[in-house]
């Protein structure tokens, strides 16, 4: 008989992008984003950061001050590191993403040719970059979903052991 309650795709693949969250190295949000193609496949991972050879002691990570003494300027975020990193054309994918897009990723995420986002957090619902945001994947045909859920690692091994 096989073994029942295994993760659903969407905790597997969402699971992957948390994985890929505890890379980052900002001390107050970390997100991670996984993209896979229409046979399930994972094509693309990334998490917010500072860009290849910019070394993250010499860049500021605060959030407040002036925009050269925050790490607005400076981070690569999770989704377009994931786009950057992918092995194959993304038309047709799907991305997880730990919290949703922000205006400039979800450009990225359509010029792409990604057509599914399926995010966890929408915590700055109804900021203007968040109103953008939506209103472009709207525009342009990109699904977007929200899980009825938060995953969290600890919690689907617990309820998924035997």
């Amino acid at each position: 008989m096989k073994r029942e309650n295994v993760l659903s795709w969407d905790e597997y693949f969402m699971s992957v992008a948390h994985l890929s969250a505890k890379r980052s190295k900002d001390p107050n949000t970390q997100v991670g984003a996984c993209i896979v193609n229409p046979d399930k496949k994972v094509v693309g991972m990334g998490y917010n950061g500072f860009p290849m050879g910019c070394n993250d002691d010499e860049f500021p990570w605060e959030r407040e001050g002036s925009l050269l003494e925050t790490k607005y300027p400076f981070v690569v975020h999770a989704e377009l590191n994931a786009i950057l990193n992918s092995i194959q054309s993304l038309h047709g994918c799907t991305i997880y993403v730990s919290l949703f897009p922000c205006n400039e990723c979800a450009k990225a995420i359509i010029q792409s040719g990604i057509k599914r986002v399926i995010y966890e957090s929408d915590k700055y619902n109804g900021t203007e970059t968040n109103i953008a945001s939506k209103k472009m994947f709207k525009e342009a045909g990109v699904e977007t979903i929200q899980l009825p859920y938060t995953i969290s690692v600890e919690t689907l091994v617990k309820k998924h052991e035997g």
